[in-house]
């Protein structure tokens, strides 16, 4: 498309489609960001962004499925504590059953009888 057509279109308030699409095919031949061609050419960058979504030239958004999984989660390499609400303190050695130690934790839990 000529600098002499563009500037025909510039003026007028409605484009056709063809009109639209022979403007967006300048562009993109141009090799211009939207935003330079519009200001070269004295037009309107959201017109051309509008017309682009119009006439299916802006890219779809597409959605991947990202799958995480849980990673090994390795506790025994030191020893730690468990501080519990109660006040109750539960050193746990670097090397350790995690049974044993989930039941031991929901005994401390459970409410004491006075």
């Amino acid at each position: 498309m000529s600098p002499s057509r563009i500037d025909s279109l510039v003026c007028q308030p409605r484009w056709t489609r063809g009109e639209a699409q022979e403007v967006l095919d300048a562009l993109e031949s141009s090799g211009e960001s939207v935003r330079v061609f519009a200001t070269d050419h004295g037009l309107d960058p959201q017109r051309l962004y509008a017309w682009k979504r119009r006439l299916g030239g802006a890219e779809p958004t597409t959605f991947q499925e990202i799958v995480v999984r849980p990673t090994e989660i390795r506790l025994d390499v030191a020893p730690f504590e468990i501080a519990l609400s109660s006040g109750d303190v539960v050193r746990v050695p670097p090397s350790f059953n995690a049974e044993g130690l989930a039941r031991l934790l929901n005994v401390l839990s459970r409410p004491r009888a006075c």
